[in-house]
């Protein structure tokens, strides 16, 4: 691997600071491999080259442990938390933007930052702890695929955890193929998930919310009760992930533009649009998955589903398991069943494909370690596999919830140490010269870390104990 090479100085201040140690290209093979027209080019022609990046974060915003939480929130409050989904998505739109904004201006992602900027001590326990969060989001990505293999073809769930291991082959074929197909892979997946909501909220009788009802929450925000805020929690708690924070400063420099101010603006213009164009996406689908619960499940102590099983609804209640059971039956149409195994499967997918990029930027920016790209993916990919699949082999699968609230609790404890290192860097003179945050991006960054970071501990006690009832299994 060839180190980046250092920007010439020049008698101004300069723009970012030269990183102690360059280390290698983020992500090779795929660092600086899109090109793009220069910054005199037209808006569209701009907007197709940087459109991407955030296309592959997004998958983070609705993967299966959203889900999870979403239609937990429509089920027991109906539209009463759609607020909460709304500024989750606000604050993850702030940090990404800040992440793609570093990536862009150091050229470093944010492992690489750590190992520059921060004492040798903490490179391991650093590097370590991303990768347990990795491993956290994997579980319930992985599963959730599975469920869904299981769904549409009755597929054993333990097997459904195999076969979605073997995606890290599609990943590999992917790379060959370059940055763009990958792009492209994971938007195919997201607008399965996307039509596959649009048709159930708007095409099937049934399943049409009122928009005036959903407005009237989303403006009025309220928590009447204690669950209430235990469940804002876990959507809140659920919302920023702690690998695409790593993952999308690396992404950013797929971009091969040029170093001088203008180009670098331009960069950092148009990676502000691609974050706020799909994660705006992610909210509406979360917000979709909330209404279909609301629509389907709201006001019901449980339902009589096929076959004459009785689905009963309470606090253990797995949600994402009662959605197949009772989609058919209660909506009269096979249809909604399938389309939500379909999209479920597709946020798996994609899902896992943008976790295991993530455990290539954390190993190789925290450590440094240069081994070949598809053992690398390998082993990330396993790590995520191998505890699935045990659990599943010793525990059963009938209740995908257990390994969410799992990863909740490690991702609770992860989060901090992605989200104020990002901010320390992106915030300082030192480290960003001119690019560093102005003072909206400063109160929004540090106000929405400070915030999750506050839900997400308030409600860690009750957390760890459902978390240790999982493990030792009662």
């Amino acid at each position: 691997m060839n180190p980046i090479p250092p920007e010439p100085e020049t008698a101004a201040e300069p723009k970012v600071s030269e990183a102690p140690h360059p280390g290698a290209m983020s992500l090779e093979g795929l660092h600086d491999s899109v090109r793009v027209p220069g910054h005199k080019a037209g808006f569209w022609r701009q907007f197709a080259a940087y459109f991407g990046p955030a296309v592959l974060v997004s998958v983070a915003y609705m993967d299966p442990g959203n889900w999870g939480t979403d239609l937990q929130g429509g089920a027991q409050f109906k539209y009463g938390l759609i607020w909460v989904v709304g500024l989750a998505s606000l604050m993850a739109i702030f940090l990404q933007i800040i992440a793609a904004r570093l990536g862009i201006a150091t050229g470093r992602d944010l492992a690489q930052c750590c190992y520059d900027w921060y004492p040798r001590w903490t490179r391991v326990p650093n590097w370590v702890m991303a990768e347990i969060a990795i491993i956290a989001c994997d579980l319930a990505e992985v599963l959730g695929g599975a469920v869904a293999l299981n769904m549409l073809f009755h597929i054993p769930i333990f097997w459904g955890v195999i076969i979605t291991g073997l995606d890290v082959l599609l990943l590999l074929a992917l790379q060959g193929l370059g940055m763009r197909t990958i792009e492209a892979v994971v938007l195919l997946l997201v607008a399965t998930i996307g039509i596959c909501y649009f048709i159930e909220i708007f095409v099937l009788p049934q399943t049409q919310p009122s928009f005036l009802e959903m407005g009237r929450a989303m403006l009025t925000p309220t928590l009447t009760s204690s669950d209430m805020v235990y469940v804002a929690i876990g959507i809140i708690g659920a919302t920023v992930m702690p690998h695409v924070l790593y993952l999308h400063p690396a992404l950013v420099q797929s971009r091969k533009f040029q170093k001088d101010e203008e180009s670098i603006r331009t960069a950092i213009r148009f990676n502000t649009i691609d974050v706020s164009a799909n994660l705006s996406v992610a909210f509406v689908i979360n917000a979709a998955i909330l209404v279909l619960a609301a629509i389907v499940f709201y006001g019901k102590t449980g339902v009589t589903v096929a076959g004459g099983q009785v689905v009963q609804f309470n606090g253990d209640t797995d949600w994402i398991q009662a959605a197949n059971l009772t989609l058919a039956p209660l909506l009269g149409t096979t249809a909604a069943s399938v389309l939500f195994a379909i999209a479920l499967l597709a946020s798996g997918q994609s899902a896992t494909i943008v976790g295991t990029l993530a455990g290539q930027v954390v190993m190789e920016g925290f450590m440094h370690w240069r081994i070949k790209p598809w053992l690398r993916r390998l082993i990330t990919r396993s790590l995520a596999i191998i505890p699935t699949a045990v659990f599943v082999g010793i525990r059963g699968a009938n209740n995908v919830n257990d390994l969410i609230v799992l990863s909740q609790v490690v991702l609770a404890l992860q989060l901090p140490f992605a989200m104020f290192p990002l901010l320390h860097f992106a915030s300082s003179r030192k480290k960003m010269g001119q690019w560093r945050l102005g003072w909206f991006l400063v109160i929004a960054g540090w106000g929405s870390a400070l915030l999750i970071t506050a839900f997400d501990f308030y409600g860690l006690p009750d957390a760890v104990k459902q978390a240790w009832h999982v493990i030792i299994g009662h």
